[in-house]
């Protein structure tokens, strides 16, 4: 069962009654055949009524009202949940993983799996790697590692929810940055250093949040994996290197609904919510993430990219506080 935010599309007809009439989700992976047994439902308290395992993949600004809507209408107990969402809420009291989020309103446990896995190369079969997070029932993580792997989609799973989601929601802010040196035209080299220097501030800002947050998580798939595939080949460069290409003339509202035809964005959204962290909390380090996300609202222009300065005391994540390498 796969509740599926219904839509009407251009000639009339309802998505979801194209889904089950062809086994193919026209508007959002065109051409790719799913599995006879995925039934397309618009009803999510119907799609959720029988399921003791839930799979939670929408644009993370969503969760909180679906979860509003599941309140009550999943079984009471045996129920599991794992999030492929990128993305954090940030309220007044502080940021909010969405795995907690889905936790908290909802009552379940809620592991996470991210990693390098652009989505129509999965489709085609393409070889890639994912990562589950998880709290603390391993035995509930290799349950998501068996039902997700494939020969061709690799699953390992780690102890550290936070690190690997982080991992997974970050990346998009660092995506932002390549795809700006992309369309400055820039060069690999540069592209290379900003990779590089948002991986570092990706650990920098996990640590300072999640003490916890294991070395070592940054080294799977959902670290530096993903940086390097969402860099290269992801939406988020893609509508980043437009917006420099026209010289951030054009808003990446506008440049998304040109480019993404009704898929959403993470990246925007997701330094908006690091910057408000950042804001709150007084950490003034982490100058890439603070540059992204002026240049997205126009505070700077996209050769900011580059011109930032490093210039830093040392500091050390050993302990709970901060430091650089």
């Amino acid at each position: 069962m796969m509740w599926v935010y219904e839509e009407t599309l251009p000639y009339g007809d309802k998505l979801t009654d194209v889904i089950n009439q062809t086994n193919e989700n026209v508007k959002y992976l065109p051409g790719i055949k799913l599995g006879k047994n995925v039934v397309a439902d618009p009803d999510i308290a119907n799609a959720v009524k029988d399921a003791n395992m839930l799979v939670f993949v929408t644009p993370h600004q969503f969760m909180e009202g679906i979860c509003k809507r599941l309140e009550g209408k999943i079984k009471e107990e045996g129920v599991q949940a794992i999030s492929l969402i990128k993305g954090m809420e940030v309220k007044k009291e502080g940021p909010c993983m969405i795995s907690s989020l889905i936790s908290e309103k909802l009552g379940v446990n809620c592991c996470v799996l991210m990693g390098a896995n652009i989505a129509n190369e999965i489709a085609v079969d393409k070889f890639s790697e994912a990562t589950v997070g998880y709290r603390e029932d391993k035995e509930v993580a290799e349950r998501w590692v068996k039902l997700f792997g494939t020969p061709y989609f690799q699953v390992s799973a780690v102890q550290d929810v936070e690190g690997v989601e982080l991992c997974g929601t970050l990346k998009n802010v660092v995506a932002i940055g390549a795809g700006l040196v992309d369309g400055l035209d820039m060069g690999n080299n540069t592209k290379a250093a900003i990779m590089r220097i948002g991986l570092r501030e990706m650990k920098a800002f996990s640590k300072l949040m999640f003490p916890s947050v294991k070395d070592s998580t940054f080294f799977e798939s959902c670290g530096i994996a993903d940086v390097i595939t969402t860099c290269l080949g992801g939406r988020n460069r893609r509508v980043s290197e437009a917006f420099a290409r026209n010289g951030g003339k054009r808003s990446f509202d506008e440049l998304e609904a040109e480019l993404l035809q009704g898929q959403k964005l993470q990246g925007v959204s997701t330094a908006r919510e690091v910057y408000d962290v950042l804001s709150h909390r007084g950490w003034q380090e982490l100058f890439l993430f603070t540059t992204v996300h002026k240049i997205c609202i126009g505070l700077l222009p996209p050769s900011a990219i580059v011109e930032y300065s490093e210039h830093t005391p040392n500091f050390s994540l050993v302990e709970g506080s901060a430091e650089y390498y």
